[in-house]
């Protein structure tokens, strides 16, 4: 089957807005090509992104590529995505160069290339992410090893907002505790919270495609005991309690829920919130502290930043 591979050069900032306007635009897959990842620097000694050529990234900003069947009606789709584009800009979102290029793949040849960027990674002290065509062996006798197929539509688990609500995960659970994974995507922090100790886990998404990759990678994983993924927009008609909330969304989504947020936790419970650039953060935080939830730990990667807040 033919492809045309749409590629939006953009900002780091825009990457998840550029992202949901090709979803809604029915792209069935989206890559994100950000020189950040050449510079990384990895705390592990095994099992590192390798392969990374500067060729195949930009000089600046980040590539967001879809892609979308060539049909007679693509040139409308590409148009109505050009509008879209432009509605951000009037919200004030920095679109960077905003340029968009078509390019025909064939999906053979796209499914097989993509996946040499993709390997096994440690991203905290005990877990490890890795592709389901690795044959990876724990490397620790405590190790969580979470295997994952992105397909075409969602990320790796290697984005610094996921490593962050990774890493919170793994000092703030505790066992037993009943999670809400809000905007679950590929279902990464649902199942590592599972693993992780929680005893019950709804992973809720307003996307029918992230419903399907989630319950492909709970499958995976064997998680499907403990963990139930619904179609549903952030915390509408939840009502809790639970001890746990975790949302790695846009900053903008965060501060429009967090009254829904302080509702269902338990007094006490926890907020991790990431999928936030800085210069948003004393906004998300402001917004928090106004639903009645104390800011206790904020960690950064990069401009990424992930907050940690407690119910009163």
């Amino acid at each position: 089957m033919i492809w045309s591979e749409i590629t939006v050069h953009t900002t780091a900032e825009a990457v998840e807005a550029v992202s949901n306007i090709l979803h809604e635009a029915g792209a069935n897959g989206v890559v994100i090509e950000d020189p950040e990842v050449l510079h990384r620097e990895w705390d592990t000694p095994f099992g590192e992104i390798y392969q990374l050529s500067p060729d195949d990234f930009p000089t600046e900003g980040v590539y967001v590529k879809a892609y979308l069947p060539v049909t007679s009606y693509l040139g409308e789709t590409v148009e109505e995505i050009k509008t879209q584009l432009n509605q951000l800009l009037l919200h004030g979102l920095d679109l960077g160069k905003g340029t968009i290029t078509l390019t025909e793949v064939r999906e053979d040849e796209w499914a097989s290339a993509w996946k040499k960027y993709y390997k096994p990674v440690s991203v905290s002290e005990r877990i490890t992410i890795t592709p389901v065509w690795e044959d990876y062996q724990p490397k620790r006798a405590d190790e969580i090893v979470i295997e994952m197929d992105p397909g075409m539509a969602f990320g790796t688990g290697t984005h610094p907002t996921t490593v962050l609500c990774i890493r919170a995960l793994e000092k703030y659970i505790q066992s037993g505790d009943r999670v809400y994974d809000v905007g679950t995507g590929t279902g990464i922090l649902s199942i590592a919270a599972a693993k992780l100790g929680a005893s019950e886990i709804l992973a809720l998404d307003l996307d029918e495609v992230a419903v399907r990759s989630a319950q492909t990678n709970i499958k995976v994983n064997k998680e499907s005991g403990k963990i139930t993924v619904k179609q549903n927009n952030l915390l509408d008609n939840m009502e809790g309690p639970v001890e746990l909330v975790v949302a790695n969304i846009l900053a903008e989504v965060i501060i429009r829920f967090t009254d829904d947020i302080a509702r269902v936790l338990v007094e006490g419970g926890l907020l991790i919130a990431s999928g936030i650039i800085m210069a948003r953060e004393a906004d998300v935080k402001q917004a928090l502290v106004r639903s009645n939830l104390e800011v206790v730990e904020t960690s950064y990667i990069d401009d990424w930043v992930a907050i940690i807040a407690k119910k009163r």
